[in-house]
């Protein structure tokens, strides 16, 4: 797995010369939230579809 930087470098390379800083910021922070969701399952920390439908569920009747 790459690094921060690496990975901020390798979305400044991939993306057009005239992005906005705020198509930058918006690809970094996908980048981010996908990297904690792998960490956040490899370590246990996730729910299954039917399992997170259960428990909405059950929020919602309450």
């Amino acid at each position: 797995m790459q690094n921060a930087k690496q990975a901020v470098m390798e979305v400044l390379r991939q993306l057009p010369d005239d992005a906005t800083l705020e198509e930058i910021q918006h690809r970094i922070y996908l980048i981010s939230k996908t990297r904690k969701g792998r960490e956040d399952t490899a370590r246990g920390r996730a729910y299954l579809n039917t399992e997170a439908k259960q428990r909405l569920d059950r929020w919602l009747e309450s």
